[in-house]
């Protein structure tokens, strides 16, 4: 492959996830997944594969950095330069379960990336994918945390960007979004999809969003979501963590993280993997059904739920792959569960969505890990891009008695 800048990546090909795998260039990235393999019913997604052989600068030290993975992450064209990664993993032991006292609990805090979500891991890929093709304008269906994400990458390489979105989306994710300088169109949200293969048929424009019935997304997206499992070894000096409990909507998070602790594993940089727990809303759950059901895929009712940022009907391919590789779980979280742990982990100083909440509910579901070391929960998005709650902020009066009468009337907190 040809490339207008130097890269130490060492991917090779896009390889389906069918089997037996078929292998493609790297580029043009195939975003309506294997051709060779596709039916109807089903579309196998693709992933990069890389020249293992000739890894050798790779590091998962503590102070270890995106510089020392690049051999094992796609080309990152020079205008994809948004610092992205390098989140925090933030304690909150003190919030684990009975049954789990003495485990360390740690959040990896993915609200701290640029647009405050775990989207810019992928969409720094996508973006530089769509460079390498030379794209003017990307288009994404959103209902949030990848439409702001792309519409920031898209805004700092120089191009432009549509979002397809929908009419009750939030008002801090539509502010984001025109902020960028990008376009949001509002649809209902059946007919984004249909909208999206419309655009995508127009010359210069570069979907960075699903085509398909089944979920295969952009190849080079969820290479991104590997560094957020290099980044809990570098800061566990090394060491495996006893598992990795993520907040699961179409997958491809999951399956990222899954594979870069098989790469250090490969790699003899760990000697086991952490288990991998999927995390879905209780009304909806497409990963957890189509694992019951021994499908790759399934189609379930849009139950109404406050766990947005995982509020799927159809799961992809990846995170069933991932989850039966790793021999991991799969857990349904009710919203009053999530309600609740949304709320303890704001009083750690925490404020994630709801969705981020139900990792630390999920707890409750896991009796023990067959591994020590720490539990590590993804915090995925800010929970100030959520919908807030209409609510009158009523004055008070400014003199020492009233202010201690509203504190104690209206949070039960004396002076």
């Amino acid at each position: 492959m040809n490339l207008p800048f130097e890269t130490r990546s060492l991917a090779t090909v896009q390889r389906s996830l069918a089997e037996p795998a078929t292998e493609y260039p790297l580029l043009p990235a195939l975003l309506r997944g294997c051709p060779e393999s596709a039916t109807e019913e089903m579309q196998y997604p693709l992933e990069l594969d890389y020249d293992y052989g000739r890894v050798k600068d790779v590091t998962f030290r503590r102070e270890s950095t995106w510089a020392d993975w690049e051999e094992l992450l796609p080309p990152r064209h020079p205008k994809a330069d948004m610092p992205v990664g390098g989140t925090p993993l933030v304690d909150v032991s003190a919030l684990a379960p009975a049954h789990l006292s003495g485990r360390r609990i740690l959040v990896k805090d993915d609200s701290r990336n640029p647009t405050w979500s775990h989207k810019d891991r992928l969409n720094v890929f996508t973006i530089s994918a769509a460079l390498c093709e030379e794209a003017k304008t990307i288009i994404v269906a959103s209902s949030g945390n990848h439409g702001v994400s792309a519409a920031a990458m898209a805004a700092r390489a120089g191009l432009n960007c549509i979002v397809l979105t929908m009419p009750e989306v939030s008002g801090a994710i539509r502010d984001m979004i025109l902020g960028y300088g990008a376009f949001p169109l509002f649809l209902a949200a059946d007919d984004r999809w249909p909208a999206m293969r419309a655009l995508a048929e127009l010359p210069g424009i570069y979907p960075v969003s699903n085509l398909t019935p089944a979920h295969t997304g952009h190849p080079w997206g969820p290479e991104g979501y590997k560094t957020i499992a290099y980044e809990i070894l570098a800061d566990l000096d090394g060491a495996s963590p006893a598992a990795v409990v993520v907040p699961t909507g179409y997958g491809e998070m999951i399956y990222g993280i899954y594979k870069g602790f098989r790469e250090a594993f490969l790699l003899g940089h760990i000697d086991r993997m952490p288990r991998l727990v999927a995390v879905e809303p209780s009304v909806r759950g497409p990963v957890h059904h189509a694992l019951q059901q021994g499908r790759s895929t399934v189609t379930v009712e849009a139950g109404p739920t406050v766990q947005l940022g995982t509020a799927t009907t159809v799961n992809g391919y990846r995170p069933v792959a991932a989850i039966r590789q790793n021999r991991g779980l799969s857990l349904l979280v009710d919203d009053e569960a999530a309600l609740r742990a949304h709320n303890k982990l704001g009083r750690c100083g925490l404020w994630l969505e709801i969705s981020s909440g139900a990792t630390l509910a999920a707890l409750d579901q896991i009796e023990e890990f067959e591994n020590d070391g720490p539990v590590v929960l993804m915090g995925c998005s800010t929970g100030l891009k959520e919908p807030s709650t209409p609510k009158e902020n009523r004055a008070t009066g400014a003199d020492l008695e009233t202010l201690r009468a509203t504190l104690k009337r209206d949070y039960g907190f004396e002076l």
